[in-house]
């Protein structure tokens, strides 16, 4: 079986763009903070601050709002930032959900199933549109309405249990209409991106 050299890859992607598309924008600098804090977002769930857990995320979270904002008012739209802010929001998100399922947590423990899923739909998405752009040339980065409400939807389930570890509340019956609620979005969205892109192959051979 042969083998791609993602490395060798992704570097003919850049070569190919043009300038003005992989320029680094203020809006993708909001993007870079957003990967930073997460380590910090880890640390502080692993040694249990919960309250600097808390307010790092609603920051992280809250950079993204930012970049999309300033990226429309001021005309930065880039093939770099269309790409590098999903992967953002996908970086932040599995790297605390995989922190709140290995780790002991207070209250409430992701459960393994449910990591694996989001860790599937997202690497199936990411590899879905390298294989598109590797046939087409281009890429259409345009997430969907249920894409964006699935972010959402995660972003602030991870904020609320932030909230309960906290303030130590115990809603179990939230929790697992919450979770419940979020593994049918996933998987909606999964299949919603995957005839998006069958959609695109088809036209593409």
């Amino acid at each position: 079986m042969s083998k791609i050299n993602f490395k060798k890859f992704n570097l003919k992607i850049l070569k190919n763009l043009p300038p003005e598309e992989k320029r680094i924008t203020v809006s993708t600098l909001f993007t870079f903070l957003r990967i930073a804090l997460v380590p910090f977002v880890v640390f502080a769930m692993i040694t249990h601050r919960w309250d600097i857990a808390f307010w790092l995320f609603v920051i992280a979270s809250a950079t993204d709002v930012i970049d999309g904002n300033i990226a429309r008012w001021f005309g930065e739209h880039t093939f770099l930032g269309a790409c590098l802010d999903p992967i953002a929001d996908k970086i932040l998100l599995i790297s605390v959900f995989f922190t709140l399922a290995f780790f002991q947590s207070p209250l409430f423990s992701i459960p393994l199933w449910f990591v694996l899923l989001v860790l599937i739909k997202d690497s199936i998405v990411i590899l879905g549109s390298f294989a598109i752009y590797r046939v087409k040339g281009h890429l259409n980065v345009r997430p969907t309405i249920l894409g964006k409400m699935t972010t959402f939807m995660q972003t602030w389930f991870i904020i609320w249990l932030f909230a309960c570890y906290f303030f130590k509340w115990l809603p179990k019956k939230t929790y697992y209409t919450m979770l419940g609620l979020l593994t049918v979005l996933v998987i909606a969205s999964l299949v919603q991106y995957v005839k998006i892109g069958l959609s695109q192959w088809r036209k593409s051979v």
